[in-house]
Order: structure tokens, then sequence, then C-alpha cells
């Protein structure tokens, strides 16, 4: 799966330290006892809720490719409305180009 320009970036330019992120997130994911899906839509949830849209087409596919709907990922994205408001809508349209691509 294609990752974000920012993180293509990141490994090319500084590709020791994207190794040492790398390490880390496979230690985290090693540990977690959330299974895949439910993971990569906790994921998608705070992305949505911090304004990081950039990873969400790659988080989204995951999501997808783990058996999480549609309907999943919309309740994902909107989980955090009260939290943190409106800003979460932001992450709709960038989220569901993604799971629509074929």
């Amino acid at each position: 799966m294609k990752v974000s320009k920012s993180f293509e970036v990141f490994a090319k330019e500084a590709p020791e330290v994207q190794s040492a992120w790398m390490e880390t997130v496979h230690k985290l994911d090693a540990a977690s006892k959330l299974d895949k899906k439910t993971e990569e839509l906790a994921y998608i949830a705070v992305m949505a809720a911090t304004s990081l849209e950039s990873g969400l087409p790659f988080h989204v596919k995951m999501a997808k490719t783990n058996g999480a709907t549609r309907d999943e990922i919309i309740s994902a994205i909107l989980v955090g409305l009260p939290a943190v408001g409106n800003t979460v809508i932001s992450a709709l349209p960038v989220a569901l180009e993604a799971y629509d691509e074929v």
C-alpha cells in the first residue's frame, strides 16, 4: 500500500530515524490486545480527531483489508464528534475516497 508523500520523504531523508520509528510502531502493534480491524478503526478515529489526514488513506485501506465496512470507517471518524467537534468531518472525504478506490 502507498504511504503519504510526507512519510515517503521521511523515509528517504531520515532513513535511520524512520527505521527506529517503524521498529517502535511494530513493537506497539505486537503489544496491542485489539484485533487488526479494531486497531485500525481506533487509529482512524485518533487521526481524524487530531487532523492527521495525510495518513488516512493508508490506514483506511488497512482497515478495509482487515474487514472494515464503509459505514464502520464513517463511524470511526465521527466517534470523536462530541469530544472535538466538527474537526473530524474534514476527514470524511479523504477517508471515503481511499475506501472507494478499486
